[in-house]
């Protein structure tokens, strides 16, 4: 096999063609340069930011996140915590776990916050507001289109007790995960501004090239986002091989890091890191950093285990939804469950199934860009979907290589439990439209269902809807079409219907943009003019097309397909079953009627979707057997 040459100028060159898209975006590039204080938890920082103006617009202000100052009793993060805390669903109370009311008993030592003390644009002070997590900038002289700009930042910052992903001093015992850790700017886009402040969730960042030089205590191991430019100095286990280690004399040691084409940076430390690493194709490294307990092997095995399985299922996933680009990726110990960030994700601990779900969101929102806070669902949703698929691979390669079987013979396959709690949201009466806004839907419980279940369903189904191979080379064409675009739910849906040849639009106005559900069963059957007939009936809203599968007395079987109106079109066979393609089932119409030669004594099973993609809730009327 030829060996792939990585070169920054060729890596840079293949972003650059990525970019070309008829919509603008903003661009920015960090230099930053950090001191920590391990005793204070305290730092200061540095940044230089030069942001190109792409827009059309003349910006006359723009906006940061300050996420840390999230961290302080009665801010908007701590009373929307509280106040979601008072509201019980199914008997608990519907606030965050992690969160619930910790943030208003932070003592002065314990809270966050990041102080700007001084911001230039072009070398001129610029006049500065505050709202808690989001700093407002009015600028002396406007940024015309077109136009670069360089805006020149120093701030300090305490880093809070851990309370929600970011933060010191975790209940895994890592000192620093640190992430929404400086300030960063807003994005603008087609929309205007989206200084969305830190309530709970959900991220959005501009495209651009970072560079952090982070000065800290020489005992502590860093991991994070880019590569390590100065890895032959730093040693522990980042230098090339053979190389001898020669540090800078002092107290500190100074971590560059570079990372180019990225829209957000992470970074976490310890003093009792362990760092092991995997070489992939491509010259790739996969890089796990995580707490290491003396004579605890059941530690150290679960995190190898991390690392050998990152390598056994890349190729499965570079497979199906698109190539890794970039030359290394970062499984960190940190944070308090699982949080994912450009090259690296932040873990409590070693769950094979979290770290499948936090490096399949480098797919879907990573290389992606998308605005989260309006679209979840393509994030978290997207992510699930793609964890299902590639937990199954691993699961069933590994079972081979041990000589032992996997079988799952749920339905849907791979995602039975996003289902299941889509099902009982529905029957929650707390189902809110998917294109609520992050930070506002009425429960944490419908927020949660909805983007990552029902949000993986939205692909699942849609491979009912167009046929699942069809969906395949929909997603490996979004990521061909997308990545480094920031996409919205508009931009995939027409990559799917030139993908498809189908109008898709109903899909997305229904399962989308309302709460409508669907429903089908099987009404009658009779014989009339020497045919079998069968009556299907829609009781809910949603129109689907149908799938519905004969199984008769000899064992044989017949699909009777039947495509929605709206489709303007057919899904093509899925399997080597006899198919009759119908007339398209017009929405306005509650009943459909098919018809065959065989007699109606010679039936056995009649079917709607045996496969059971379709998110139909109430399944028990969709199938029925009979005993003649």
């Amino acid at each position: 096999m030829k060996k792939t040459v990585w070169t920054l100028a060729a890596f840079l060159a293949m972003f650059t063609t990525f970019a070309q898209t008829n919509r603008w975006q903003q661009r920015v590039k960090y230099v930053m340069d950090i001191d920590m204080d391990v005793t204070t938890n305290r730092y200061t920082g540095k940044q230089k930011l030069e942001y190109t103006n792409n827009s059309p617009d003349t910006l006359d202000k723009v906006f940061y996140h300050l996420y840390w100052n999230a961290f302080q009793p009665n801010s908007m993060m701590d009373t929307r915590s509280r106040e979601l805390g008072k509201k019980m669903v199914s008997n608990r109370p519907d606030w965050d776990g992690r969160v619930r009311d910790r943030i208003l008993n932070l003592k002065e030592n314990e809270i966050g916050y990041q102080k700007v003390k001084v911001l230039k644009m072009n070398g001129v002070v610029q006049q500065t507001i505050e709202h808690e997590t989001i700093l407002e900038v009015k600028l002396s002289k406007p940024i015309l289109p077109k136009q670069k700009v360089v805006l020149e930042m120093e701030w300090e910052a305490q880093v809070p007790l851990q309370v929600r992903r970011s933060g010191r001093d975790a209940a895994n015992g890592v000192k620093f995960s640190m992430s929404q850790w400086y300030p960063k700017l807003c994005e603008y886009d087609n929309d205007g501004w989206n200084p969305n402040p830190y309530v709970a969730r959900e991220f959005y960042g501009v495209w651009g090239d970072f560079d952090v030089n982070i000065s800290i205590d020489k005992n502590f191991l860093i991991g994070g986002t880019g590569y390590l430019t100065n890895a032959n100095q730093i040693g522990y286990g980042y230098e090339a091989p053979g190389v001898k280690v020669v540090r800078p004399v002092g107290e500190k040691l100074t971590w560059k890091f570079t990372a180019p084409n990225v829209h957000d940076f992470v970074w976490a430390a310890d003093a009792e890191y362990k760092h092991i690493a995997r070489q992939v194709s491509g010259g790739r490294t996969i890089h796990v950093l995580y707490n290491y307990k003396p004579n605890d092997a059941k530690n150290d095995e679960a995190w190898e285990k991390v690392a050998d399985a990152a390598v056994t299922v890349m190729p499965f996933i570079e497979k199906n939804f698109g190539a890794y680009p970039y030359k290394q990726y970062s499984f960190i110990q940190g944070g308090d469950g699982g949080m994912e960030y450009p090259m690296a994700t932040l873990l409590a601990g070693p769950g094979v199934g979290t770290v499948f779900h936090e490096w399949m969101h480098t797919w879907y929102q990573m290389l992606m860009g998308t605005n989260e806070s309006l679209y979840a669902w393509m994030d978290e949703g997207f992510t699930d979907y793609a964890t299902g698929l590639v937990a199954d691979y691993y699961f069933t390669e590994m079972p081979k290589k041990n000589g032992t079987t996997h079988n799952d013979t749920k339905l849907p396959k791979y995602h039975y439990d996003n289902y299941n709690a889509y099902f009982a949201l529905v029957k929650s009466g707390l189902e809110e439209p998917m294109t609520t806004h992050a930070d506002h839907f009425n429960t944490n419980f419908a927020y949660s269902i909805a983007s990552y279940s029902k949000g993986a369903i939205f692909l699942n189904q849609l491979g009912y809807v167009v046929g699942d191979s069809v969906r395949n080379k929909i997603l490996l064409e979004y990521y061909k079409q997308w990545r480094f675009k920031h996409p919205n739910v508009n931009d995939f849906m027409r990559v799917a219907e030139k993908v498809s040849g189908l109008q898709l639009d109903w899909y997305k106005e229904y399962w989308v943009n309302s709460t409508k559900t669907i429903d089908y069963k099987i009404d009658s059957l009779w014989e009339e003019g020497g045919k079998t007939k069968i009556s299907i009936k829609r009781i809910k809203e949603i129109p689907m097309p149908i799938d519905l599968v004969l199984t008769f007395k000899d064992g044989t079987q017949q699909l009777h397909y039947i495509p929605a109106y709206l489709m303007f079109g057919a899904k093509p066979a899925e399997d080597n079953t006899p198919r009759i393609v119908h007339d398209a089932w017009k929405w306005t119409h509650p009943t459909y009627v098919i018809e065959f030669d065989k007699p109606l004594r010679d039936l056995k099973v009649v079917e709607i979707d045996p496969t059971q993609r379709m998110a139909d809730v109430d399944r028990k009327n969709n199938k029925l057997e009979l005993n003649w």
